[in-house]
């Protein structure tokens, strides 16, 4: 492996910090619950209230899977190693998933075969769009020498 290769690994892999989650994680969390508890507690089951019981729901599952999402992705390493806007969408698929079975549930559609089918398609939609990630061309960054740099 040549030095500008490992320069190019270095640079456009930055160390990821659980840090830049920690604000949308309790925005997330809390606005999330705290508006499912409001929704629950002190609504009618009309329309208005059963949308901002979905777009709770969702930002409820989304602040409480970031963690995990962040966890698994540092103990099980991938290559190339996830970006945050990867480990967000991966937060973001727990969320949708639960928002889906709880809209389901209204029509009474929700059984066991729906509920694995819906997870196998995410997994697969979520498999694809990485294996996408992966096969993406990089050119390598070459880093000049100083005495062969542009001397005005």
């Amino acid at each position: 492996m040549r030095e500008y290769d490992i320069i190019y690994i270095m640079e456009n892999n930055p160390e990821i910090r659980f840090r830049m989650f920690v604000l949308p994680v309790l925005l997330l969390f809390f606005a999330g619950w705290g508006g499912l508890a409001l929704i629950v507690f002190y609504t009618l089951p009309t329309v208005w209230p059963r949308w901002a019981f979905f777009v709770f729901g969702l930002m409820a599952l989304t602040g409480t899977a970031l963690p995990a999402a962040y966890y698994l992705n540092k103990r099980f390493p991938s290559d190339p190693p996830s970006e945050p806007n990867v480990i967000v969408r991966q937060a973001v698929w727990v969320g949708v998933y639960g928002a889906t079975l709880a809209w389901l549930q209204l029509g009474r559609v929700v059984n066991v075969y729906v509920i694995i089918g819906l997870a196998a398609g995410l997994l697969a939609v979520e498999y694809l769009i990485r294996m996408r990630e992966r096969s993406r061309w990089r050119p390598p960054v070459r880093e000049l020498p100083d005495d062969e740099t542009d001397q005005d």
